[in-house]
């Protein structure tokens, strides 16, 4: 039988729920997301840069081809850069309730935008895809991580 220095104890405190660690509340406004709605945010964002793609190169979304998908994934790029840094949310995370905020201060009503650099960097390793499908244990993903940035309820 084995025994251990505190019999019947949970996890570990700074493990108890994602997002505890950087001082984020478990539920409610503020929160880590789940991958559900990160999901749909990501292809909500990719058919609207596939729309604009479209206008750009005169190109059907059915149709795709080298031109069109090269501008779907600059303006993908662009769109994600510059929303998610600057205004702290790129269309589908507005239409799904989501919003990017700077882990590195964190904490309840913390709403500081994570900066051009930061969203440069995020949607950069997020179209590489990888870094985006490597996470930890507060569902940061490696392009989160080297951006400094985490993804939470509104």
């Amino acid at each position: 039988m084995a025994s251990s220095a505190h019999p019947g104890t949970g996890p570990a405190e700074e493990f108890r729920y994602p997002g505890n660690r950087l001082g984020l509340p478990e539920d409610g406004p503020g929160s880590v997301t789940g991958w559900g709605r990160r999901l749909l945010a990501l292809l909500i964002d990719w058919l609207i840069a596939g729309l604009i793609a479209s206008a750009i190169t005169g190109t059907p979304i059915w149709a795709g081809g080298n031109d069109y998908n090269t501008a779907q994934l600059v303006t993908f790029f662009a769109m994600s850069a510059v929303l998610s840094g600057l205004a702290g949310f790129t269309l589908g995370h507005r239409i799904c309730g989501l919003r990017v905020i700077r882990a590195t201060s964190t904490g309840p009503g913390y709403t500081a935008q994570p900066g051009l650099l930061a969203g440069v960097i995020r949607s950069l390793l997020i179209c590489l895809v990888l870094p985006a499908v490597v996470f930890d244990r507060d569902r940061r993903g490696l392009h989160d991580r080297a951006a400094g940035t985490i993804v939470v309820r509104r």
